[in-house]
């Protein structure tokens, strides 16, 4: 997204609130499409010789840094200034979306296949209904059919789990992650945030790189530390989640909170995973195992269900 002139973020949704989806979302929604189906198999490469609580800080706040940059030099320093509340609504979605989100995900990778955490992840939408309905909301039958099928096929996700294949910490891991990325999610479009998305998004991620690094020092990754031990893949790969996973993918997610429905939003969550277990299998040479076929097609209909129920209303 970088220097490039966004839509305004009213506007965009004023579009979509008549049912005329604009290019930009369009642009968007493709960036969080692709891009963030490939971060898992960035996220795999980096954590086999880098920690993860400690490079997900680095991450994340290399990007927040740059993107506030960008915003100064863009927009001028003045777009970087936001109210006590807006700040405090800032740090709050990230610390749940970065170091909740994205963190939980980082440590589950370290002994999960990354495509078996990205079908995982899918279940975001499935929460965000549980969410709604809880604040009083009455989601249609079709969409709580929806969320029951996609429940049973979570319970075929975490079956290596439970049978050893993988471990059971780093599956309830990246559940725990969807819910608190769904929480987050939820909560971006509740809260009074900075008004442009942008500065928004840089502190968002400055907020939970923070947090990943005060939690990775908490669990001793400094300990031993080698950098010259990191390979190159991993410094490669933790170079392209910075750019891509972080500037272009996490921005254009938190523009899209702002600027489209988020039933339109969350189709991403059942696109990711199909990306990211191509690549997965492709490039990692990881295996394709009924719990993951099945389990995974189970849930990636469920949210296919949910989403098109939800954006027909």
């Amino acid at each position: 997204m970088g220097t490039s002139t966004p839509v305004d973020g009213k506007t965009a949704a004023a579009a979509t609130a008549r049912g005329k989806t604009s290019g930009a979302v369009w642009i968007a929604l493709t960036l969080v499409y692709v891009v963030w189906g490939s971060t898992y198999l960035g996220i795999r490469i980096v954590v086999e010789t880098m920690p993860p609580f400690l490079s997900a800080g680095a991450r994340f706040i290399t990007a927040g840094l740059l993107l506030a940059g960008a915003v100064a030099w863009r927009y001028g320093p003045g777009a970087l200034k936001v109210t006590r509340a807006q700040l405090g609504s800032a740090v709050l979605v990230g610390l749940l979306l970065v170091l909740g989100g994205n963190g939980l995900v980082v440590l589950a990778e370290t002994s999960v296949p990354s495509g078996l955490a990205a079908l995982l992840i899918a279940a975001v939408p499935m929460w965000l209904v549980v969410l709604r309905a809880s604040t009083g909301d009455r989601p249609p039958l079709r969409t709580l059919g929806g969320v029951l099928v996609g429940l049973a096929g979570l319970a075929v996700l975490t079956s290596p789990g439970l049978s050893g294949t993988v471990r059971l910490s780093g599956v309830l891991l990246v559940l725990v992650a969807s819910v608190l990325w769904s929480l987050g999610s939820f909560s971006a479009s509740k809260l009074t945030l900075p008004e442009n998305p942008f500065t928004g998004s840089a502190y968002q991620m400055l907020a939970g790189g923070v947090g990943g690094v005060v939690v990775g020092l908490a669990r001793g990754e400094q300990r031993g530390l080698d950098p010259a031990a990191f390979s190159t893949a991993s410094w490669l790969g933790l170079g392209y989640l910075v750019l891509f996973g972080s500037l272009v993918g996490f921005t254009s997610y938190v523009w899209l909170l702002r600027a489209a429905p988020l039933s339109l939003v969350a189709t991403y969550a059942y696109v990711n995973p199909v990306v990211a277990v191509a690549l997965g299998a492709l490039i990692l040479g990881e295996a394709l195992t009924w719990p993951i076929v099945v389990g995974g097609a189970i849930v990636v209909a469920a949210v296919g269900v949910i989403v098109s129920t939800e954006r027909t209303k």
